[in-house]
């Protein structure tokens, strides 16, 4: 058996266009529960709609000891970074692969911003890296990270 815990190889590559079927499908694995819970699961639509929205220049693969195991992508749009499809598989999910990829991927000199569903367990990573909710509705929650210099002014209460 191996320890989850012990230190993988953790890195990104670059997403290929004949990556799209398998993050559509790992997208599924990965939000059924939270879409399930608020009512909102379709099997067809929640692969098609990463399939609409996949841009392979903006994505990432992740990979854990030569195993690809999720993706995540970084979109610029009006002076903030999205932070989008993020998705890991339940297999290594808990053991650190989020927030080490987090460390990789945020820029202090840009202000990121995310969403994530109501009730999703990935709220706390993203809180644990710096994020705060901005705003919410009754299916998203809307989570913002200042730029370092906005947050250091925040933070001595200028």
């Amino acid at each position: 058996m191996t320890d989850r815990r012990a230190l993988a190889v953790v890195h990104t590559r670059p997403a290929l266009a004949g990556d799209v079927e398998w993050i559509a499908e790992l997208r599924a694995v990965v939000l059924r529960a939270d879409l399930t819970r608020l009512s909102r699961y379709d099997d067809a639509r929640v692969r098609q709609r990463f399939r609409d929205a996949f841009e392979p220049t903006q994505t990432r693969i992740i990979v854990v000891d030569d195993q690809e195991v999720g993706s995540v992508a970084l979109r610029d749009e009006g002076g903030s970074r999205w932070l989008e499809h993020f998705y890991i598989a339940p297999s290594h999910q808990g053991a650190g692969v989020g927030g080490r990829i987090l460390t990789m991927l945020l820029d202090d000199e840009v202000t990121h911003r995310l969403n994530v569903l109501q009730g999703s367990p990935a709220q706390a990573l993203y809180e644990r890296h710096g994020f705060v909710v901005e705003r919410q509705d009754e299916v998203d929650v809307f989570l913002l990270r200042e730029r370092r210099s906005e947050r250091d002014t925040l933070s001595d209460g200028r």
